[in-house]
């Protein structure tokens, strides 16, 4: 089955705006009003569902030279589970010359120079060979997500071929996180993500959301640029920090070439861009090697709801009769099930839970919103210390701790009340009182 996680491309799918610049909802909606899942090159808004399996990014599993024997076959299980499409036609298992390699990189319309090397090559055969069946997997989903991506790449006059960085970074899984605590397709670290305007809090994380995410990686990625004027260097950066970039062409003697500050830079960053090359050609080439396009076994037509209101997805899920698994894939970025409110959230659905959710939406938010939603006091009344020594007030209401000598005519006294006052107020039927006890003035 293939996975096109589907997902937050659709829960976020928002209008185009005409500026490149990252801005608020215009309009906070009190009502809920639709929005089309925005597709160029789909014939239908769809969304290609199946089990996500959590992944590890490829430049991460391919760093194998410092691998121990349990970590490969750890990287070995992990591309197992991965390889889940029978979709392979005619694998081409054959090494073809260097030169082939060369020409059909050469020959790619690319903006990025996309050099050939052993290092590049390797990476190549590790696609292509060892893990074609992740490749078709890749080569379906991309119908998904590169038309999005390229659209926002456009937006920003930045090359296509940036589109393949998701590629290494996440293998197209939207719900990718790493153990360094990276999330989404793009693979922000929370601090990054918020830099470049994406919510991240406990209730939301916006890595999750392809269209979002896109946004803030093309944000990242041009102000590199501005930086670096190399995009090799760049998409060093984009693994590795800009500080490492700086320290290694400093160590380089001055040098803004990757392949002359290659020695210098981590290890992980020295196959970072090797492996981009090499993604490059794969997702280009794979049919020259045999390798087709994983295929589609459950199409879903979706749509988006905005709303401003307080919800939890159990409530969708119950009242609508959706998985609550379906509708964490739907919407991903909702890291607790909950839509905050407030601000205008959007809300992905089946299509044809459109119409009834707008019909039912009153019974909906109705539904369990006390144990689910409402379980938050919006104000408290804190116990505050009042001008008379050993009282407090709370809600309203003065406690006071009797002391030895007290009477309820001193007491009554103390707090311009009477005996009388103070008897009905704590239920006494005699003038007796104890120190210790507290009395309750209810004025």
């Amino acid at each position: 089955m293939i996975l096109l996680a589907g997902l937050a491309l659709c829960a976020q799918a928002q209008e185009i705006q005409e500026t490149p610049e990252i801005q608020p909802d215009s309009v906070l909606m009190d009502s809920l009003a639709i929005d089309t899942l925005f597709l160029d090159t789909l014939s239908i808004d769809s969304v290609l569902m199946d089990t996500i399996v959590p992944i590890i990014p490829f430049y991460q599993l391919w760093n194998d030279s410092d691998l121990t024997d349990i970590e490969m076959r750890a990287l070995d299980w992990s591309l197992q589970w991965l390889d889940t499409t029978d979709c392979i036609a005619v694998h081409d298992t054959t090494t073809l010359p260097d030169s082939v390699y060369k020409t059909r990189l050469q020959a790619l319309p690319c903006v990025i120079e996309l050099p050939y090397n052993d290092r590049v090559r390797g990476f190549i055969l590790r696609y292509v060979k060892r893990s074609p069946k992740q490749v078709a997997r890749m080569m379906r989903m991309s119908e998904y997500y590169f038309p999005m991506f390229e659209e926002k790449l456009g937006r920003y006059n930045l090359p296509y071929e940036l589109k393949y960085l998701p590629i290494i970074e996440s293998a197209l899984n939207p719900m990718a996180r790493s153990h360094a605590g990276a999330a989404g397709l793009w693979q922000f670290m929370p601090a990054t993500g918020k830099l470049f305007g994406l919510e991240i809090n406990s209730l939301v994380d916006e890595r999750m959301d392809p269209i979002k995410a896109t946004e803030a990686a093309c944000r990242f990625l041009s102000s590199m640029y501005h930086v670096y004027n190399d995009w090799n260097l760049v998409i060093a950066a984009y693994n590795c920090g800009s500080g490492n970039v700086n320290k290694a062409i400093r160590r380089a003697g001055g040098k803004r070439d990757f392949w002359s500050i290659y020695p210098f830079l981590p290890l992980e960053t020295r196959n970072y861009v090797p492996i981009f090359i090499a993604a490059n050609y794969a997702m280009n080439y794979g049919q020259e090697h045999g390798i087709c396009k994983a295929p589609i076994e459950k199409v879903m037509i979706t749509d988006t709801i905005r709303t401003t209101q307080r919800l939890h997805l159990e409530q969708v899920s119950q009242s609508l009769d959706i998985s609550m698994d379906e509708l964490r894939r739907l919407n991903p970025q909702y890291s607790r099930d909950i839509l905050p409110g407030g601000s205008a959230y959007t809300l992905c659905l089946p299509a044809d839970k459109v119409g009834p959710f707008i019909d039912q939406q009153d019974s909906i938010l109705a539904y369990k919103a006390d144990s689910l939603i409402n379980n938050r006091r919006a104000e408290i009344d804190m116990a505050k210390v009042t001008s008379v020594s050993g009282a407090y007030r709370v809600n309203g209401v003065t406690y006071y701790t009797i002391k030895n000598g007290d009477s309820l005519s001193s007491i009554a006294k103390r707090f311009h009340c009477t005996v009388k006052q103070l008897k009905q107020w704590n239920g006494l039927k005699s003038d007796a009182i104890r120190a210790g006890k507290k009395l309750k003035i209810c004025k």
